[in-house]
């Protein structure tokens, strides 16, 4: 396969004009082209093309809507469909990048992915700050709404996991080079889209291990409090059980009990004692 010296440039068109665009481009796609339906990232090999789709999570809202693409590849055209412009944002960016004057078919397609994982360490190093963030509140016991904010950020650390191992794998597919559409010594770009991938992957288990280590800090700290609350409930019920012994003792009217003729002024002292002694290692203890 003989490289041409002209820069090379995708077919980008919406779902209205794909039709078209692939029958100009001789690519037949029997499946039903409806963006809303991409929910994950994939690579197929056809008779005539390859076929595939991104769906990338924006970092704003990583639960919410993604930007969903179909792409088709054959030996010297890349179809690119698209409703929202992500792809022409990205084609624009390449093109103003030093060195594009000669972009190859592989070159476009390293770039283009590359483009939309270009600030994903940056954005990571956001989720780990944020955890940081909630460490330190749980560590100074400021941690409210802790469990829905720490659930957020796992849910959000799990789709992205899945995305890089996705994007991983259609790295890996266009490096086998099936359909042998691909100049043989520029494979390497797809290797290292698939090596940028695998870190971030990585980078996303460790944000989720560290999520889990706060999560546990902050149970630790839960189970501390209420094995607290429950130690002055026990002393609470150990010290007044002489009070609660006395009261049931002196309540039967035995016949020969003096106090029934005296009046209860012993047991009033007595209780009295038993109380103020409480409040007194309360104190001490700083269990009040």
């Amino acid at each position: 396969m003989i490289e041409k010296d002209v820069s090379f440039e995708p077919v980008i068109t919406d779902s209205a004009g794909a039709p078209r665009e692939l029958e100009k481009s001789g690519i037949l796609y029997e499946g039903e082209i409806d963006l809303k339906k991409i929910g994950f990232c994939k690579l197929e090999a056809q008779q005539n093309c390859l076929t595939g789709s991104f769906c990338i999570p924006r970092f704003l809202d990583v639960q919410g809507a993604r930007y969903c693409i179909l792409f088709f590849i054959t030996r010297d055209k890349i179809v690119l469909v698209d409703d929202e412009g992500f792809s022409e944002r990205m084609t624009e960016r390449i093109r103003q990048r030093k060195g594009s004057e000669n972009m190859t078919k592989e070159m476009f397609l390293f770039h283009f992915m590359a483009e939309f994982l270009n600030r994903d360490q940056e954005q990571l190093a956001l989720f780990e700050k944020r955890l940081m963030e909630l460490e330190e509140a749980v560590q100074r016991d400021r941690a409210e709404n802790f469990q829905s904010g720490i659930m957020k950020l796992r849910r959000e650390l799990l789709i992205l996991r899945g995305y890089y191992d996705e994007i991983m794998d259609v790295g890996k597919a266009l490096e086998e080079n099936e359909n042998r559409y691909f100049a043989k010594k520029q494979l390497k770009y797809f290797g290292t889209i698939s090596d940028r991938a695998e870190r971030l992957m990585n980078k996303t288990f460790h944000l989720l291990e560290y999520a889990g280590q706060v999560n546990d800090a902050y149970q630790s700290k839960v189970d501390a409090r209420q094995n607290s609350n429950m130690q002055f409930l026990t002393v609470i019920s150990t010290v007044f059980f002489p009070l609660t012994l006395i009261t049931g003792w002196y309540g039967m009217n035995f016949q020969n009990m003096p106090e029934l003729e005296n009046g209860y002024h012993g047991v009033i002292i007595l209780s009295v004692i038993v109380v103020i002694a409480c409040i007194i290692i309360f104190k001490i203890k700083k269990i009040f």
